[in-house]
C-alpha cells in the first residue's frame, strides 16, 4: 500500500494520541533503519523510507495534523484535469489555514516558515530560586543543516525557477465562473525547486541534533517563571529563522519552608514554659544567616510572627519579603516526678486569669446551658 493510501499514523507505528516528541523519536528509528545510505540498492526500503518522511512531513506540523486528523489524505488532495480543478474542502482550508500549506501574500511566493517554539521543564531547589544559578542543558532541536548550510541543496548545486508557476509560487485554477489561486503543488509556494536535495538533511535544510545550552536562572524566581532563549528552537526550513526556546521552571517542595511570593513560612514548636514566660529563637535562612526572632510572653498557637526582609529575593528587584513564622506550642509528654510536681503546685496557685480564652470558653458554655 503506497503511502497516499495508508494510514500516517501506521506508517510511524505510533498512536493517534501521541505527542511531538513519540512522532520524532519513532520517525527518526525508522529513517535510520529504512535510509538508502544503510539499504543501498534496495528499492523497498527506499519506498519505506520516502513514505515515512512524506507522513513525518505532516504531522510534525500542528495545523497539518490537524487537518488530516478531521479529513484524512482529503486535506491534502488536488483535482485532477488539465485545469488543475480545486474542490470546495481545498477552500475551506485555504480559509481557516492561509498560509500553513504553503500560500503566502496573493501574487507572490511564500516565505519559509519559522522555526516551531520550543518547551523545557527544569525543576530546580529552593535555594538556587533563592540564590540563581547557571547551568547546561541539553536538548534535542532540529538545528540549521550544516553541509547544506540551511539551505536544503547539495553542496555545488542551487535551486531553480519552478516551471510549474514560473517562479511566482501560485498557480490559477478554473472552478465554474471563479478563477482560483493556489500555492503552487510543484513547489510548494517557494517559487524555486531544488536541483539536487542535500543528503544530509534531505531537502529540509535542517537536522536532528543534542544542543547543549547555557541558562542563566536568576535570583528569585517563583512556579512557572518562563525563561525565553530567542532563538534556540526549531530551525525554520529552507534557512528560515529559528523559532525560540521557553524554559519554565518548577521549584521543589523544600522540607522547611513553604513559599508564597517573596514571603517564606515555616512552623516552629516552642516548648509551653518558653510560650509563657517568652524566649527568642534562632532560625536558619536560606540565604545562610541565622535570624533571630522573639517570643513574647503568653503567645498562642497559631500566632505568626514576621521577620522582616528575610525571605526571597524579588525577581529582577531590589530588596527582599518577609520570613513568616507560625508558632506551636508544644505539651510536654514526658515529666519527671519533680516536674509533675511543680506543675501540680502551679495548678494549686492558678485563679483563672492565667488562661483567659479557656476561662471565657467555659463560662459560655454554663451560660448556654443555664438559658
Amino acid at each position: 500500500m503506497s503511502s497516499g493510501e495508508a494510514d500516517l499514523y501506521e506508517i510511524l507505528g505510533v498512536a493517534r494520541e501521541t505527542d511531538h516528541a513519540g512522532l520524532k523519536s519513532a520517525y527518526r528509528k525508522l529513517a535510520m533503519k529504512y535510509h538508502p545510505d544503510r539499504n543501498p540498492g534496495n528499492a523497498e526500503a527506499e519506498a519505506q523510507f520516502k513514505a515515512i518522511s512524506a507522513a513525518y512531513e505532516v504531522l510534525k506540523d500542528p495545523q497539518k495534523r490537524a487537518a488530516y486528523d478531521r479529513y484524512g489524505h482529503a486535506a491534502f488532495q488536488q483535482g485532477g484535469g488539465g485545469q488543475q480543478d480545486f474542490g470546495d474542502l481545498g477552500d475551506i482550508f485555504e480559509t481557516i489555514f492561509g498560509s500553513a500549506f504553503g500560500g503566502g501574500a496573493a501574487g507572490g511566493r511564500s516565505r519559509p516558515r519559522r522555526g516551531a517554539d520550543l518547551r523545557y521543564d527544569m525543576q530546580i531547589s529552593l535555594e538556587e530560586a533563592f540564590h540563581g544559578k547557571s547551568t547546561e542543558i541539553e536538548v534535542e532541536v532540529s538545528t540549521a543543516c550544516e553541509t547544506c548550510t540551511g539551505t536544503g541543496a547539495e553542496p555545488g548545486t542551487s535551486r531553480r525557477r519552478c516551471e510549474l508557476c514560473h517562479g511566482h509560487g501560485k498557480v490559477r485554477a478554473k472552478q465554474g465562473f471563479f478563477v482560483i489561486e493556489r500555492p503552487c503543488p510543484n513547489c510548494h509556494g517557494a517559487g524555486e525547486v531544488l536541483e539536487s536535495p542535500c543528503g544530509d538533511c534531505r531537502g529540509e535544510g535542517r537536522v536532528d541534533t543534542v544542543q547543549t545550552l547555557d541558562v542563566e536562572v536568576p535570583a528569585g524566581v517563583d512556579n512557572g517563571t518562563r525563561i525565553r532563549l530567542s532563538g534556540k528552537g526549531e530551525a525554520g526550513p529552507r534557512g528560515a529563522p529559528a523559532g525560540d526556546l521557553y524554559i519554565f521552571l518548577h521549584i521543589k517542595p523544600h522540607h522547611v519552608f513553604e513559599r508564597e511570593g517573596t514571603a517564606l513560612f515555616t512552623r516552629v514548636p516552642v516548648s509551653f514554659t518558653a510560650a509563657a514566660l517568652g524566649d527568642t529563637i534562632e532560625i536558619p535562612g536560606l540565604d545562610g544567616e541565622v535570624h533571630s526572632i522573639d517570643i513574647p510572653p503568653g503567645i498562642q498557637s497559631g500566632k505568626q510572627l514576621r521577620k522582616r526582609g528575610a525571605g526571597m529575593p524579588v525577581l529582577q528587584g531590589r530588596g527582599r519579603g518577609d520570613l513568616v513564622i507560625e508558632v506551636m506550642v508544644e505539651t510536654p509528654t514526658k515529666l519527671s516526678s519533680r516536674q509533675k510536681d511543680i506543675l501540680r503546685e502551679f495548678r494549686e496557685t492558678e485563679t483563672g486569669d492565667e488562661c483567659p480564652e479557656s476561662r471565657g470558653f467555659f463560662e459560655k458554655l454554663k451560660g448556654a446551658f443555664s438559658a
